[in-house]
């Protein structure tokens, strides 16, 4: 549907100084054309100039809209259909506009956040946003990005995968039924309850006559998956149907007039546009931001160590902001802009630390992300976790992911190879094995040679945590209960 999960291949914005750029000539003109409160940075004009920094210069340069100069000014735009009159209309006062997430795992990870962060300056600037849960569509698997077809998943699946990622909105935008009730509160609806009860051939006579084969067929999803010869099912095919329709639908139950979401679903989006205009004579809107990559080249969210996940249920607070610690200098600025809501000219005033002091601004970046994700109580036991590992300091263990094992395992002894596969510090016990060999694995301080190792009520003598290591930024707690 609109984000695949997870978000992938390239960044086309945003104050990233490893991207290759236009013309110094191209870029003068464009950039001087800006008046803002913070200058657009030459930075943000890609060398493709399907980048709408250069292509809707004067467009932005005259934006009125609270929310469409906050995407401008920090880098999240990347298309839309009618920018001016989209402005227009959100001067006109409360609007609302929806973004999809398909149920296709129990959690969002980080590569769908720069999504979240956009629903939740689209809030604070005054409007709706629209939550959309891909229960229908789930079904069918989104096309986008992918070699091969989705696996199909069950009813039960979906439901397990909808509970999962719903969780994590409450955090970044208020719903409806909140204390202190407003136009601007989100709703969360599912597409379940209108895509699963359609009847086919009058859905096919109704709405099939509005897409042609020959628009289809120029879809980068498709011919991307033609190109490399996969397989191509006819199920996927109807993916970017089913997500015009949503749009229609959503216009009519809920007035939404903007869908939101990330480049890769381009055209699926105008399609939505146009669908809405053909059957209800609707002016609506599609706006896209960039996929996000990091300055390496690789996708936002997955790390040696696996997917950053969003749900603390599957990442700890402490590994969430060891991630966003970890960021390249590269990135960091970039960072601060798409993943806080630090003011530009503080952001400014980091991104003119040189040499060591950008580790000033990485930390500034972990404490507002994970703030926003875990809310601030967390940092301090981040911190002295932090200092425990680090300094030698203290005893605190609280912020580390742990798992949990009973006095009966413990009797019989648990595997080592076990623990760390647990904790995540290793993917499998493969990888566990080549981390004892390679020396990075420690327990307790100390460095672990025994692959067949099982801790046992000897090495909790006395405690009833043990701390192991995966080199030297990575450790969790296994606890005795």
């Amino acid at each position: 549907m609109r984000l695949a999960m997870p978000l992938s291949t390239v960044l086309m914005f945003s104050c990233c100084k490893a991207f290759p750029m236009v013309s110094r000539q191209s870029l003068r003109l464009v950039s001087s054309r800006f008046v803002t409160s913070t200058p657009i940075e030459e930075d943000m004009i890609a060398a493709d100039d399907s980048s709408i920094y250069s292509r809707e210069a004067e467009a932005l340069e005259k934006l009125n809209s609270p929310f469409l100069k906050i995407m401008r000014d920090r880098g999240f735009l990347h298309q839309c259909t009618g920018i001016k009159e989209l402005d227009n209309k959100l001067m006109e006062g409360c609007t609302s506009a929806y973004l999809g997430f398909d149920a296709t795992a129990d959690s969002l990870h980080v590569g769908s956040l720069l999504q979240i962060m956009i629903l939740r300056h689209y809030q604070k600037s005054g409007h709706r946003p629209i939550v959309l849960i891909g229960g229908g569509t789930s079904k069918v698997g989104d096309p986008t990005g992918k070699d091969e077809s989705r696996q199909l998943l069950n009813d039960e699946s979906i439901k397990q995968n909808t509970d999962g990622i719903s969780q994590v909105f409450k955090k970044f935008i208020q719903f409806e039924g909140s204390s202190d009730a407003s136009e601007t509160d989100a709703i969360m609806v599912n597409n379940d309850d209108w895509l699963s009860s359609l009847k086919y051939l009058d859905f096919l006579r109704e709405y099939g006559t509005q897409f042609t084969i020959n628009r289809m067929m120029s879809f980068e999803s498709v011919k991307q998956r033609l190109e490399r010869e996969a397989p191509f099912s006819f199920l996927e095919f109807n993916y970017m149907i089913l997500q015009a329709y949503d749009f229609l639908e959503l216009y009519r139950r809920h007035n939404a007039i903007l869908q939101l979401g990330g480049s890769d679903q381009w055209g699926n989006m105008v399609s939505g546009t146009e669908l809405g205009r053909r059957c209800e004579g609707a002016q609506l809107f599609a706006l896209t931001a960039p996929l996000i990559t990091t300055s390496d080249g690789k996708k936002m969210g997955k790390t040696a160590g696996g997917a950053i996940w969003l749900n603390a249920d599957k990442l700890s607070e402490y590994d969430y902001w060891q991630f966003w610690r970890n960021t390249s200098d590269e990135d960091v600025v970039r960072f601060l802009k798409l993943f806080t809501e630090l003011p530009l000219d503080k952001i400014q005033e980091l991104d003119n630390l040189e040499g060591a002091g950008i580790n000033e601004a990485k930390i500034v970046l972990a404490d507002e992300a994970t703030a926003l994700l875990h809310g601030r109580k967390c940092l301090e036991n981040i911190h002295q976790t932090t200092q425990n590992m680090f300094d030698g300091a203290g005893e605190s263990t609280e912020g580390l992911a742990r798992v949990f094992v009973t006095a009966d395992e413990v009797s019989e002894g648990v595997g080592i190879l076990d623990m760390f596969v647990k904790l995540e510090l290793a993917k499998s016990k493969k990888e566990a094995r080549r981390l004892i060999q390679g020396g990075g694995a420690k327990l307790e301080g100390e460095k672990i040679s025994d692959e067949s190792l099982k801790l046992t009520k000897a090495e909790f003598e006395g405690k009833t945590e043990l701390i192991l290591r995966a080199g030297k930024k990575r450790a969790g707690v296994v606890e005795l209960q």
